[in-house]
């Protein structure tokens, strides 16, 4: 092996047991690991640059100035009332309520923008109900990816194997759907078996919050039916990706401009809702796996899970799906889903293969919180938002255990319908 190899390993994989720490924050660690990728010669500024993501940084930073606007006009605390309303404010009903939500938007929309859209209302529900909202947090970021994993524009994995596999909306929508439901009622079922003590108020809590009407919420109406046009206008964009090929940076972009055009807002003011250590985060994420794309590491990975199954399909595809939740836990899943394309294209196994690598790399992204766009954007807005803190190992404890049932779920669909 080259010194540039192990270089690039030890940096990455240091980084990583720090972030895990949490002894410095993630973004100071990730940039660190970025700029010495650099310094040591790993890769160039040039390729560093190429590295990062530019459509995922777009559509977090134009999404986080559409919510961040959107959000003065008192929407999402209507919406967080509306919902109690109609539960009697019981927080089993809403927490089972919001999830579905979640689960739908995700896979309707992204899971990026849907986690943006609701953690606000979560964050008014709860603290109006006088409950925990960490098995929220928690739940948000588990069924957004199982929902993200449900359609072709859920999750940008999905986007990037279509493309590449010819495969349309409804082909996800036929062959994975089922499955990720089944998964999403399991999860939500343990979900609450695990929270159910912390789903506990006390009727004076109830009672305040059923007197606030959802009407009242809405302090600027002509804000509130702006926000509207521009967040149709945004999910119109996502729902005609397949005709129109626009990307979501483009478009979430184009909403945020347009919401900033319509309220005649002082752009500067908004620019101080986007979450710009999580969005450094990824940077440094990002050209941290390239440094470890570039010395041939994802390739390695990619290739031995397929080195020695020979004509084994069944072995094939189990080690596809695995191997993919495994790394997707580890680093983001759009670099690997990238790298495991072409592998994918030489075995020639047909839509399973294809299937497998969508659900390894949706579901596993479930397991850590740096595992998909969704995992950190909540625990970012968690801090922001409420001043707590998700802690990596706390969250694993509870996700990896999850995670693990959903592979083990998809694992006998995909044996059953297509082996």
């Amino acid at each position: 092996m080259s010194l540039l190899f192990l270089s690039a390993v030890t940096i990455f994989f240091a980084a990583f047991i720090f972030i895990i720490s949490e002894k410095i924050h993630r973004t100071v660690v990730a940039l660190i690991g970025a700029i010495l990728m650099i310094l040591l010669g790993i890769i160039t500024q040039e390729q560093a640059i190429h590295g990062i993501d530019f459509n995922t940084l777009g559509l977090l930073v134009g999404m986080m100035v559409l919510v961040g606007i959107a959000k003065q006009s008192g929407m999402f605390q209507a919406v967080a009332f509306w919902l109690t309303k109609k539960t009697k404010g019981s927080p089993i009903l809403i927490f089972l309520l919001l999830n579905i939500l979640v689960m739908v938007f995700s896979a309707l929309l992204d899971n990026v923008t849907t986690v943006l859209l609701l953690v606000p209302v979560i964050i008014v529900i709860t603290n109006n109900l006088k409950i925990s909202p960490y098995p929220f947090f928690v739940s948000t970021i588990l069924l957004s990816n199982i929902g993200g994993a449900m359609t072709l524009i859920g999750d940008p994995p999905n986007i990037m194997i279509g493309s590449a596999a010819g495969l349309s909306f409804n082909d996800f929508l036929v062959n994975l759907m089922p499955v990720c439901a089944l998964v999403a009622i399991i999860t939500l079922g343990g979900l609450i078996l695990l929270y159910r003590k912390d789903m506990k108020t006390n009727d004076a809590a109830r009672a305040s919050i059923m007197r606030f009407s959802p009407k009242e919420a809405i302090t600027d109406m002509g804000l509130l039916w702006h926000s509207l046009i521009a967040i149709g206008a945004v999910v119109l964009g996502f729902l005609t990706h397949g005709f129109t090929h626009i990307e979501g940076a483009t478009i979430a972009l184009a909403g945020a401009a347009l919401l900033l055009l319509l309220s005649l807002r002082d752009p500067e003011d908004h620019l101080k809702d986007i979450e710009w250590p999580t969005i450094f985060f990824f940077i440094g994420l990002f050209i941290m796996v390239r440094g470890i794309e570039e010395v041939g590491l994802i390739d390695m990975a990619a290739h031995s899970i397929t080195s020695h199954v020979g004509d084994n399909q069944n072995m094939l595809v189990m080690l596809i799906l695995w191997g993919s939740a495994f790394m997707s836990a580890v680093v983001d899943n759009i670099p690997f889903v990238a790298a495991m394309i072409p592998v994918i294209h030489q075995l020639g196994g047909g839509k399973v293969l294809w299937w497998a690598l969508a659900l390894g790399a949706d579901i596993g992204g479930n397991a850590t919180l740096v595992g998909a766009s969704a995992n950190v954007i909540v625990a970012g807005l968690v801090k922001k938002e409420t001043k707590q803190h998700m802690s990596f190992l706390g969250y694993m404890r509870i996700a990896v255990p999850f995670t693990l049932l959903a592979l083990i779920i998809i694992s006998g669909y995909l044996y059953i319908f297509y082996l």
